[in-house]
Parts: structure tokens; C-alpha cells; sequence
């Protein structure tokens, strides 16, 4: 709901940012799921938030829904564009964990883990605490410093 969709190889329709795509049912649900490469959505197929809508629907607006109280399609959307950098990194980190690497490089994953994972967060807001960007910022780093290990 949160990404626009250009009419193009991977969206069969143009659909605009924090508008609910077509395909969405009641239940929230896609109802082409079982066929969406064969109807022009092979670029739902890639997509993956990483976690973090399932963060966001369970943890900062529990029991909410953008249908119930429309002015949430919003904020909803906005937390999706904070947390989901946030995710795919916690994924990467938990990935090079399984690495064969010394105890202080992965001492220095898991800080950083842990410090892009607030204490019972309750707002997207406290995902863009400078502790959460500083560590965001410094994966990358991180991951490159593994490639010897590799």
C-alpha cells in the first residue's frame, strides 16, 4: 500500500503511493496471490518488507487498521518507510552472524542489532532515534569489514 506501482514490466497498473493497490480484499489479503507474475505483478512477487509490516500492523498499531480510521493509511505507510531499511539490515546482520568470523566481529553485529531494536517501541518515532540511524548507518560498513570472511 505504501509504494506507488509504475504501469511497467513488473505492475500491470499505475497505482499511487499510500493508496491501497486493487488486488487488496477485506481482509487485507491479495486476492491474485496464486497468480501474480501471470497477471503483470512480478514486482510483488521481489518485494519483501523484511518483517517490518508485520512489526508495524502487531507492535505500533495493534488492533488498527488503515480501513477502520483512514487517517492511519498515513502514518502506517510512513513507519513502512522507516522500519523497513531497519528490517532488511537486521536481516543482513542475522545472515552474517552464521559466518565463520571472530567473536569481536560479532559482538559488533549483535550491538548493532540491538541497537536498531528499541525496548517495546510505540511509535515509528522511536525508530529514528539517532542510536537506531547511527547503527543503521554503520552496517554497511560492518558488512564490508566481513568480506575477508566470506
Amino acid at each position: 500500500m505504501a509504494y506507488p506501482f509504475d504501469a511497467d514490466e513488473d505492475f500491470a497498473l499505475l497505482k499511487e503511493a499510500d493508496t491501497p493497490c486493487p488486488n487488496l480484499g477485506q481482509d487485507f489479503r491479495c486476492t491474485i496471490h496464486k497468480d501474480l507474475k501471470q497477471k503483470g505483478f512480478g514486482g510483488c512477487v521481489a518485494y519483501s518488507c523484511a518483517g517490518a509490516g508485520q512489526r508495524i500492523t502487531q507492535e505500533l498499531f495493534p488492533g488498527e487498521t488503515w480501513r477502520d480510521d483512514p487517517d492511519l493509511i498515513w502514518h502506517m505507510a510512513y513507519a513502512l518507510r522507516v522500519l523497513r531499511p531497519i528490517h532488511e539490515a537486521l536481516l543482513l546482520l542475522k545472515q552474517a552472524q552464521a559466518l565463520a568470523i571472530p567473536a569481536e566481529r560479532a559482538a559488533q553485529g549483535r550491538a548493532l542489532m540491538e541497537a536498531m531494536c528499541p525496548e517495546a517501541p510505540t511509535s515509528v518515532h522511536d525508530f529514528e532515534e539517532p542510536e537506531v540511524q547511527d547503527a543503521l548507518a554503520a552496517v554497511p560498513r560492518y558488512l564490508q569489514s566481513l568480506a575477508p570472511y566470506v
